[in-house]
């Protein structure tokens, strides 16, 4: 991970003020899975694939049933604006995939656990 401290440190605060605790888990779980299983590299385009999955989970467990039109219409487009930045940032993740050797993503998720 790349230790640009200030970029760093908003990208923390924003993690721990945006985030619920059940949300937390549920982005450094994808976290770990994106960097073990798929490679990708500890860096700020992980933190915001993993940031947007994480929304689209809060999405997701929104209850629109029995809301205004207008509500479900709110949580469609969303959805759809929150997916195209996930593909946006697995598109560039896929461009700086890393071999099994090279993963060291454990300081990425020990700095958001802390």
């Amino acid at each position: 991970m790349q230790k640009d401290s200030l970029l760093w440190k908003e990208l923390k605060e924003k993690f721990i003020q945006d985030l619920n605790s059940a949300e937390r888990y549920f982005f450094l779980k994808k976290a770990k899975e994106a960097m073990m299983v798929r490679g990708y590299p500890a860096c700020e385009d992980l933190y915001h694939y993993c940031y947007f999955l994480t929304i689209k989970e809060r999405i997701r467990n929104t209850n629109a049933q029995g809301g205004s039109g207008l509500l479900r219409f709110i949580i469609v487009e969303g959805t759809k604006e929150v997916e195209e930045a996930i593909k946006l940032y697995q598109d560039k993740l896929e461009k700086k995939k890393l071999n099994t050797s090279e993963i060291k993503g454990y300081n990425f998720l020990d700095f958001f656990s802390e």
